[in-house]
């Protein structure tokens, strides 16, 4: 019986380029993983900011009184107590069309943190849905 050995194959002098020893950069993995992790941190930081406070949180009650041109939107705003929200609400029609916006600022009575409000929206056509789209400290 012969015996076979296993060997590292053996390419002709330059015709398969030069041969990489699997030798690895690991200082440029490290600063590529750092500059990733920051980018992600960085980012996360700023969606935050955007969509996650949960300070100012909104919530529909009801929306009532829809006609042509109005649209009546009563909702809750949790607020830091005695407080004020910039809102902006939103009317969109059957088919889910904007038909109305208004951006509207409503403040804490005393030292509450709930604040109940009831706002009236102009419409260009017939509003199905009323919403409020977000909240944000006022100033």
């Amino acid at each position: 019986m012969s015996e076979t050995r296993a060997t590292t194959p053996v390419f002709p002098p330059g015709r398969y380029g030069r041969r990489r020893d699997g030798r690895r950069r690991p200082a440029a993995v490290i600063v590529f993983g750092v500059i990733v992790a920051a980018l992600a941190v960085l980012l996360s930081v700023r969606l935050y900011q955007q969509y996650g406070d949960p300070t100012y949180d909104a919530q529909i009650v009801r929306w009532t009184g829809a006609t042509e041109t109005q649209i009546t939107i009563d909702f809750t705003v949790r607020v830091p107590r005695g407080g004020a929200a910039t809102c902006t609400l939103r009317a969109r029609d059957y088919n889910g069309a904007e038909v109305g916006t208004r951006t509207v600022t409503v403040r804490a009575a005393g030292d509450k943190s709930t604040i109940e409000a009831s706002e009236v929206v102009p419409t260009t056509a017939k509003a199905f849905v009323g919403e409020v789209l977000r909240c944000r400290a006022a100033g």
